[in-house]
């Protein structure tokens, strides 16, 4: 995963007082490094990073209200919530289900860049682009239709990993991702004709009615939680017949959570029925993990579905 994210107070001794805080929590001695983070508050009372590693010390220590009125505070300082403040406190329960901060996550993909492609090949297996892939082939050889498209929208398209493996089926590749780093690392591929620094949503709203043959987003879903926007402008920009073919984390129960990943996963059924009301024809939902986390298999789903 990337590097952690620092927002430096302004003043040296806050800071030299967070690293140490930071060593001594690594090292499993949270009280200790919960008195040095109180320190270093006392120093710099806007010190988000400070503010926010609190949060996660007094969760760790089972201190809920402690953490919440910690996250909060780092909220406060960073209304941007780059650190992902909101997201521990729905985990915690103090916030109602809400889209993820693009501030945060604009943040954790610049600094992932880099190490993108590598740790997720290589580490976690991941495979969402080749699932996409063979899902795609599998559905339009069922209904007797060529899998060749002339444009195509790659959301969250990251490094290209999802490009690469279309690659000699689409004519015209446009990748959409709201990390500035990621689109540098996809624009050395020279997989895309286009790229363009935009969350998915804003990113599909500019594209013009009916002018793309297949939309894909390979484990990009997993960071919005309300699908029918992304559906719904999936659609417009569809034309007839064009598909529309993504990945996702599921659960057992229904509807949407957040998972101790900070990912949301979606519910199968809510899947459907958010495809439904967008008016796209499901054509394929079958179970597909995307990557490895902690040694076991990430539950998920491929979703291949077409615009009648």
């Amino acid at each position: 995963m990337p590097l952690r994210l620092f927002l430096t107070s302004g003043d040296l001794m806050a800071d030299r007082r967070f690293e140490f805080a930071r060593d001594l929590q690594l090292k499993g001695d949270l009280p200790a490094a919960a008195d040095l983070i109180e320190q270093a508050i006392e120093l710099a009372p806007d010190f988000t990073s400070a503010w926010f590693t609190l949060g996660e010390i007094r969760q760790q220590l089972g201190e809920r209200d402690k953490a919440i009125a910690a996250f909060r505070e780092a909220r406060r300082c960073d209304p941007g919530d780059q650190h992902g403040a909101r997201l521990h406190l729905i985990r915690l329960g103090d916030t109602e289900m809400a889209e993820m901060p693009k501030a945060y996550v604009q943040a954790l993909f610049d600094q992932y860049a880099p190490r993108f492609e590598h740790t997720l090949v290589n580490d976690l297996g991941y495979r969402a682009p080749s699932l996409i892939f063979k899902a795609v082939l599998a559905a339009r050889g069922a209904a007797k239709k060529p899998a060749l498209f002339k444009r195509a929208v790659d959301l969250g398209c990251g490094t290209g990993l999802a490009a690469a493996a279309f690659a000699r089926q689409v004519d015209h590749f446009i990748g959409i991702d709201l990390s500035p780093g990621m689109i540098k690392e996809a624009r050395a591929t020279a997989l895309y004709a286009e790229l363009e620094v935009a969350d998915m949503i804003e990113g599909l709203r500019s594209k013009a009615d009916a002018s793309a043959n297949l939309v894909v987003a390979a484990d990009a879903f997993v960071y919005l939680s309300d699908l029918a926007p992304v559906l719904t402008e999936a659609r417009r920009v569809l034309v007839s017949g064009g598909v529309l073919a993504f990945t996702l984390e599921t659960h057992d129960g229904s509807g949407i959570v957040l998972g101790e990943g900070l990912r949301y996963a979606h519910a199968a059924e809510y899947v459907r029925g958010a495809l439904a009301k967008a008016g796209l024809k499901l054509l394929t939902l079958e179970p597909a993990s995307p990557r490895i986390e902690n040694n076991e298999p990430v539950r998920g789903i491929v979703v291949v579905a077409e615009k009648t």
